[in-house]
């Protein structure tokens, strides 16, 4: 928030996506707190993935960092990134967090249990209530990408009928579908797995499920994929409970 407050100079990474200091700074603080709690556990985050630092086995169970997911809407001065940790075991996203710092907004999911959480302004927790996604309304609530719309999904949308759009940056899309405040979150642009792990970890907790275009759950830890490179997702559609086509 300090970064964000002051402004800051922007860099590009090598596939031309921003990077600031306030990416790498967080990341640093979050990998040390990891760290030191769970020195057993591999850590996967984005900036040290760019700088080519990876674990060389990820073993049953591995962190994935997004330190912070939607650096467009950041740099933008919109407001709704977020903070993004996962922990993955045997490829299923079994808890994450989401926090968006500047609205407060701050969801978590761990095995048969969603929350949006509470905080005041000294980010110090105050409140827990339960979510869980809803079945399909009509019409749909569809929830997609601020900055990575793709005619692919815009044709999906079309395809669902009379649906309400809602465009939002960074995991907070899987976080409305998991609150019953969106049914449906098509993705056929890039992801990586630290966009996407904490998110997904919420939605599944809340009732939803990830899926890729041939039906199945997204996994996580993929690499030396024959097609893509390491910890990259394919096209996918986050949804709630039977929402939508799968």
């Amino acid at each position: 928030m300090r970064v964000f407050n002051a402004g800051c100079a922007v860099d590009r990474k090598s596939d031309s996506s921003p990077v600031t200091e306030a990416d790498r700074e967080s990341e640093k603080i979050i990998l040390t707190g990891l760290r030191a709690a769970f020195p057993d556990i591999a850590c996967v985050a984005e900036e040290e993935a760019a700088a080519g630092i990876m674990p060389p086995d990820l073993g049953d169970a591995f962190f994935l960092v997004d330190p912070l997911d939607g650096t467009k809407e950041f740099v933008n001065r919109r407001t709704d990134f977020t903070v993004n940790i996962a922990l993955v075991r045997h490829g299923v996203p079994e808890i994450g967090v989401v926090f968006a710092p500047c609205t407060g907004r701050f969801f978590s999911g761990r095995s048969g249990r969603a929350e949006s959480i509470e905080v005041n302004d000294d980010y110090q927790i105050t409140g827990r209530r339960p979510i869980s996604a809803r079945k399909g309304l009509v019409p749909l609530t569809i929830v997609a990408s601020r900055s990575h719309n793709t005619p692919e999904t815009d044709a999906y949308i079309r395809d669902l009928g009379a649906a309400e759009i809602v465009s939002i940056g960074s995991s907070l899309k899987f976080c409305l579908v998991a609150g019953a405040e969106a049914d449906v979150y098509p993705r056929f642009g890039r992801t990586m797995e630290w966009d996407t792990a904490a998110g997904d970890a919420v939605l599944r907790a809340a009732g939803g499920m990830t899926r890729t275009l041939d039906g199945k759950p997204l996994t996580y830890g993929k690499r030396d994929q024959s097609d893509d490179e390491d910890f990259a997702n394919p096209h996918f559609i986050a949804s709630g409970k039977a929402a939508g086509p799968t």
